[in-house]
């Protein structure tokens, strides 16, 4: 037994039994899974394809020949689908692997091959890291020309990663429970674990990793949101890309991790340890202090498809116990993947069986890691059939909203897939959306776009066109999120510019409804300047007075830049990673940021869980809602409009809790200056003036609102306003 303290504090211990000692087994229960106990490990597993299954144990991690191998009898260790095993002696740390064996008959879409060794899907944790490159991790001769139709003998226990036997029951959580802060209150913001402190100039000690986002805690609490939204954690190869960078020859990366490869194991990548399990209690650990610091977690989960790729990709798990079951196949010829995912196969996540493994990942991650919601990467699928038909309620998007387990955590959608479904409004009850229809009409507004009035105020009010039945709280807006441009590059540039993808700037999308504001990318002229962080301040005004729940972008506080690159998966990089200089040499846009934050909690007419419904609830003669144009209750619609205003009544609620003061916001997009003549705020109240993004900071917004002496403002050129009448 050898004991290793890594540079995080974890003892690593390396106990597992060798090869001369005896193992008792016994036929154990149909659990998938390794579930430890007292006197020994569970193992199961599910293949209902399959005619042999192996379970292999293995002393260390990085061992290519098994300490145990157990052949599992059909009789006695098979109940239905699931083999199972109990092994007696083992414990904690056990290294471990499936063997299956089966039909190799792609045209049928069978992929069994005895001589790789498989992942559990149901692991906690995976040691090492996946390797790409080696040929003995395919199921199939890579050098030969019947391709995926042939058949590999290679031996693939080289890979050194094992599954791991993890056991939580002895971690202290300190009383620490799930934060639940109301929807209304919520604040979301998104990042990545790596990039996020992975520059040196983040200053912390352990960069890129999970402890790294703890030294940083102090910027978030600054900030004020409520909320982080982790791009994926679940188990991934960040070495997954074959492409090069054509300006350096660099082969480039997969970093954001939206190909998983075991749905409940955190990845080692963002832990400082040595990958052998210590990393479940390193994201415990993040957890819990995030917890402590009033800051929910949110995971951004991929079910929608695996790390396994298309009929050329590698056999690690799901492909090589029961390819038939795991995957939606094309029915002409099942060789073949359905690919609603793009990224060359799709999860058959509306089968029994693949919907309980999805569901029993949630439960985990709930009950065991304490997380407190998630947001489902390409959820549209989870609400296909097999045959590709929308199913909606039908589906498994509703299991997931009526779980006992489930329903209370935040789940949030993002409505689309790549196969042309866009379900936005669409989704169950118990669900939100991110809100595509938000960003780009915000988008579009903010750049000077005709035609954008009308929509925008059904956006600002809580979209009650997709969200009639669910309440505003459904939407998630947002302008800007890890796909696309930041929202500084959103105000620099008027084409995309991924040429170092390696994809001949193909790829990312299009349509970024984008303005350059005069020069693309990098400029030292100081009236672009001016403007473009303006515009980044009409954002995010526009952003906290929308009723829904709002999100932002890791590093759009700054003016975090990709230098035009709206699809910058494949960089681990200065391109990716969040340059903590900025903040200092644009502390105004974080002020600016935080005080709208903190704009938004202290109003609560900004937050509510209900629909305008333009009624009168007080009787001065003025609706919850009114809307304006430079002549009070005269909004101007029509197609050349580039203003709007509204006010929201702050006593015309039913729900006490929300009543507020009144809040009078002017969005000006027109290349003049706008003189709105203000409507009169009723019962004898003024109006203070609190933002005027035309302004430079501080005065862009005051901490104490200052009276105007004027019944008319002049809203400056692509600028906005926000008042409060008391």
């Amino acid at each position: 037994m050898q004991n290793r303290r890594n540079n995080h504090g974890y003892t690593v211990q390396y106990d597992n039994p060798g090869p001369e000692v005896e193992l008792k087994v016994s036929p154990g229960k149909p659990i998938p899974g390794a579930t430890p106990d007292e006197n020994g490990v569970n193992f199961g597993l599910f293949s209902r394809n399959a005619t042999t299954v192996y379970l292999e144990l293995y002393q260390n991690y990085y061992d290519d020949k098994p300490s145990h191998r157990f052949k599992l009898d059909a009789t006695k260790n098979r109940t239905g689908d699931i083999w199972h095993i109990y092994v007696h002696g083992v414990k904690h740390g056990q290294f471990y692997a499936w063997r299956v064996d089966g039909p190799y008959d792609p045209t049928q879409g069978h992929r069994f091959n005895v001589n790789k060794m498989l992942s559990d899907p149901y692991a906690k944790a995976i040691s090492g890291s996946y390797n790409w490159d080696e040929d003995a991790v395919y199921g199939y001769d890579r050098r030969s020309p019947l391709k995926d139709l042939s058949f590999s003998t290679i031996d693939s226990a080289v890979s050194p990663t094992k599954s791991i036997v993890i056991d939580g029951s002895s971690y202290d959580w300190e009383g620490d429970e799930r934060l639940k802060i109301p929807w209304q209150d919520t604040v979301i913001y998104e990042l990545h674990v790596r990039l996020f402190t992975m520059s040196p100039s983040s200053g912390v000690r352990y960069k890129g990793t999970f402890p790294g986002i703890l030294e940083k805690i102090d910027h978030l609490k600054t900030l004020g949101i409520t909320a982080v939204e982790l791009m994926p954690i679940f188990e991934f190869n960040p070495n997954a890309n074959t492409r090069i960078n054509p300006l350096t020859g660099e082969k480039l990366k997969d970093v954001w991790g939206y190909n998983p490869l075991c749905f409940f194991a955190v990845t080692g990548n963002y832990s400082p340890g040595l990958r052998l399990g210590e990393q479940v209690f390193v994201f415990k650990d993040f957890v819990k202090e995030m917890h402590r610091n009033g800051i929910e977690v949110i995971l951004d989960v991929v079910y929608n498809h695996t790390g396994e790729g298309n009929e050329l990709g590698p056999t690690l798990s799901f492909r090589g116990i029961d390819n038939s079951i795991y995957y939606m196949l094309d029915p002409r010829n099942k060789r073949y993947y359905l690919n609603y995912s793009g990224c060359g196969n799709t999860l058959n996540c509306n089968h029994p069986v693949v919907k309980q493994m999805i569901l029993d990942s949630l439960r985990y991650w709930v009950t065991e890691m304490h997380v407190d919601g998630f947001r489902f990467d390409l959820a549209g699928i989870l609400g296909r059939a097999p045959n590709g038909d929308w199913i909606g309620d039908l589906s498994l998007l509703k299991d997931i909203a009526e779980d006992p387990i489930l329903h209370d955590v935040k789940l949030i959608a993002e409505g689309w897939d790549a196969a042309g479904g866009y379900f936005l409004g669409k989704f169950p009850e118990g669900w939100a959306e991110w809100n595509g229809k938000y960003r780009d009409i915000v988008r579009k507004f903010v750049r000077g776009d005709y035609g954008t009035v009308s929509e925008l105020a059904l956006r600002i009010a809580g979209s009650q066109d997709l969200y009639e039945a669910r309440g505003p709280l459904a939407s998630v807006n947002f302008v800007t999120s890890h796909d696309g441009f930041t929202m500084y590059d959103l105000v620099s540039y008027n084409q995309k510019h991924n040429e170092v993808n390696g994809e001949e700037n193909k790829d990312g999308a299009d349509e970024n409804f984008s303005f350059n504001h005069g020069v693309e990318g990098d400029t030292t002229d100081p009236e672009i300047l001016k403007l473009r962080k303006r515009q980044i301040k009409n954002f995010v005004t526009i952003l906290m007075v929308s009723q829904g729940t709002p999100m932002i972008l890791m590093g759009d506080e700054f003016c975090r830049t990709q230098r035009g690159n709206n699809n910058a998966y494949c960089h681990d990089n200065e391109i990716t990673w969040l340059d903590w200089t900025l903040k200092g040499k644009n502390m105004d846009i974080f002020r600016f940021f935080q005080k709208m934050i903190q704009f938004r909690k202290m109003h609560p007419a900004l937050r509510r869980k209900h629909f305008f419904t333009g009624l009168d609830y007080t009787g001065d003669g003025i609706p919850d809602l009114t809307w304006h144009g430079v002549k009070p209750y005269e909004p101007d619609r029509s197609y050349y409009s580039r203003s709007i205003a509204f006010m929201i009544s702050g006593k015309d609620c039913p729900d006490p809790a929300f009543q507020d003061v009144d809040i009078y916001v002017a969005l000006n997009q027109w290349i003049e200056p706008l003189v709105f003549e203000l409507p009169d705020p009723p019962n004898g109240k003024n109006w203070y003036r609190v933002v005027d993004t035309y302004l430079e900071s501080p005065d862009d917004f005051l901490d104490i609102p200052r009276k105007l002496t004027s019944p008319k403002y002049t809203v400056m050129p692509r600028s906005s306003i926000i008042l409060i009448g008391f």
